[in-house]
């Protein structure tokens, strides 16, 4: 992808083949008998849902995953015909919507079995959900014990439970007992619910962390990969097994300089003067800022890549635009590319990356780029 350019001020390149072949990988980690859902929420983390799950479908995806029902019917408007579990389950409001597109809501609460059972027999028709189990993690999901949650399936005469899922809070992280605590209380649940005649033919707790560091007995027969999808696995903490996936970024971000001046020693920059040249320096404005997801903490800390440099930001992180230093370069001028993320050069600088620069989490780094910054895909 270094090569691809684009006319647009600033833009995010996406390797389908990445997406892809990250994909494709899970699949060979975890084998022919577990499904892989592709978690495609929060606009495919940045990648551009309908695009992602186009790739995805390609691939022979049978499910995806968003959060809201929302997501889930901008996706079938778009042409997507795999199976959508809305993991947030839905609203009241929302019921329409989810029989007319097909959705498959994994529900939050017994008493939400209770209204999808009335909402299936409105519709006239059995419809499939997917009952979320509170393992551990005290978020969403039923925390009540078998009986309770035997009572309230058994009761749902016209609504079918298609499965069984929770969510590990701690997967990545082998010094804490977290992980095997919360596998334990969901398969206690799921053999006690088996022994009531119960046992529906999907179950799920893992993401992409309990898939590349090997926690099979997280696996059950699918898995819910987001993350690595596109390209990241977390570090792991504490004493983890070697990792079983490799996947590469697949999202690059490029601006353009729309601005070089020439800076005396000691010229302040932007707001607040929080820069003072050092030195004569020469200097780039570059069409990003903290509208687009850079973050305001990057500036007089951050770095892009310039002419195949890793190059400081300096001053503060404006809405629109960022400064940087480029004494080290007389090639570039208004029009050329800086890369924000992305590879240059033999230089990386991916999202990783800016996430230790700011104390966030690459989910946050990749979420926050803008919805002005094009989606370029190759």
């Amino acid at each position: 992808m270094e090569n691809v350019t684009a006319p647009f001020r600033s833009f995010a390149l996406v390797s389908r083949e990445r997406i892809a072949r990250n994909y494709r990988r899970i699949r060979e980690v975890v084998g022919p008998g577990v499904e892989v859902a592709g978690v495609v929420k929060a606009d495919a983390y940045g990648h551009g849902a309908a695009e992602v799950s186009s790739i995805l479908e390609a691939e022979g995806a049978h499910w995806l995953a968003v959060s809201s029902v929302e997501e889930g019917v901008t996706l079938r408007q778009a042409g997507v015909r795999a199976r959508i579990l809305v993991m947030a389950g839905f609203l009241p409001y929302e019921g329409e919507a989810v029989v007319e597109h097909e959705l498959t809501p994994a529900l939050q609460s017994l008493a939400a079995v209770a209204e999808m059972d009335r909402l299936a027999r409105r519709a006239g028709k059995p419809l499939p959900y997917h009952l979320k189990i509170d393992s551990g993690m005290g978020r969403m999901g039923a925390r009540e014990g078998a009986g309770e949650v035997a009572a309230a399936v058994c009761g749902a005469a016209h609504a079918r439970l298609e499965g069984l899922m929770s969510h590990l809070a701690s997967a990545a992280d082998f010094a804490s007992p977290q992980t095997a605590e919360q596998i334990a209380r969901f398969d206690h649940l799921c053999r006690a619910l088996a022994e009531a005649g119960i046992a529906p033919p999907y179950r799920h707790t893992a993401s992409t962390n309990a898939v590349a560091y090997g926690r099979e007995n997280a696996w059950h027969n699918m898995v819910r990969a987001g993350l690595g999808i596109y390209g990241y696995v977390p570090a792991a903490r504490g004493a983890a097994p070697p990792r079983m996936l490799t996947v590469e970024p697949a999202l690059a971000w490029k601006a353009r300089i729309i601005a070089v001046k020439d800076l005396p020693e000691g010229a302040p920059v932007g707001y607040g003067a929080t820069f003072r040249a050092p030195r004569p320096m020469r200097m780039a404005i570059v069409a990003a800022g903290y509208a687009d997801g850079v973050f305001h903490s990057l500036g007089n800390r951050g770095s892009v890549i310039a002419a195949g440099q890793t190059t400081p930001i300096v001053g503060s992180v404006c809405m629109d635009v960022i400064a940087i230093d480029i004494s080290h370069t007389t090639a570039l001028g208004p029009g050329d590319e800086v890369t924000l993320l992305g590879e240059e050069g033999g230089v990386k600088l991916d999202a990783e990356d800016l996430a230790r620069a700011t104390g966030t989490i690459s989910y946050d780094i990749l979420c926050r780029i803008g919805r002005r910054v094009a989606r370029v895909y190759a």
